[in-house]
């Protein structure tokens, strides 16, 4: 977002986290407009939050954002990183010829196409070693970023969908975005807070006059999954964009 601040023209960062609460609905657990989107930013950000009663995180999703890593490993160590398959994909996408991208990306989508856990890896290893193949440099990228996208498969399949990218959350940016690209540039950050809190506010309370975003037999399925260790971790999926 543009602001004036000093007399002249300056750009900073609205950061944004969402979640899903105990019940099963979606929840705006905060925003703050900070100078840029750096590590030290998402880490004050995360520790307000906490500071504020964020507790018992499961899982967050976001992008490769060394800032929200670093912000994670810092404020939330017993939390699980997914990172967001939809950016990851895109980084895919740029690695390779137009014209071979829609073979990659076929296969590439077969991995989040199988029915368990078991599977999932098994199909990405394959995927792996038919890029070795076709597209070395892309195998090895990624092979190591296996861990961060698959985290999904350590919650219930029920769940998978709602938590393997960051897609619900870009769909509220982008709603943020229509209404303040209509002021272009703002005379302050008190004002940032006030139209974006604004927007924030309407689409809360329209989450929790929905249905659950997950189940409550899907929530108690990963409370179960964690208290057998599959990760030691708290008891909320959290999602942060």
């Amino acid at each position: 977002m543009k602001v004036r601040e000093g007399g002249r023209v300056v750009k900073t960062s609205v950061l944004l986290a969402t979640g899903v609460n105990a019940e099963g609905y979606r929840e705006l657990l905060g925003m703050q407009v900070a100078t840029s989107e750096s590590a030290s930013s998402w880490t004050g950000f995360f520790r307000d939050l906490k500071a504020r009663g964020l507790n018992e995180v499961y899982l967050v999703t976001s992008d490769a954002h060394l800032g929200i890593q670093h912000a994670i490993s810092d404020v939330l160590p017993n939390a699980s990183w997914q990172r967001c398959r939809t950016h990851f994909a895109k980084n895919l996408s740029a690695m390779v010829p137009k014209t071979q991208w829609p073979t990659l990306s076929a296969m590439f989508h077969t991995i989040f196409q199988q029915p368990d856990s078991e599977s999932v890896w098994s199909q990405a290893k394959e995927v792996v070693a038919f890029c070795e193949q076709k597209f070395p440099h892309v195998a090895d990228y990624l092979e190591e970023a296996l861990d961060e996208l698959l985290a999904f498969t350590n919650t219930p399949k029920s769940v998978w969908k709602k938590v393997w990218s960051n897609n619900p959350t870009e769909r509220l940016n982008r709603e943020i975005r229509r209404r303040t690209d209509v002021v272009g540039i703002f005379p302050n950050r008190d004002a940032i807070v006030r139209l974006v809190g604004a927007v924030l506010a309407e689409q809360h309370d329209d989450w929790i006059q929905q249905n659950r975003y997950m189940s409550l037999t899907s929530l108690e399925q990963t409370k179960a999954m964690i208290t057998a260790n599959v990760i030691d971790a708290d008891t909320t999926t959290k999602e942060v964009a």
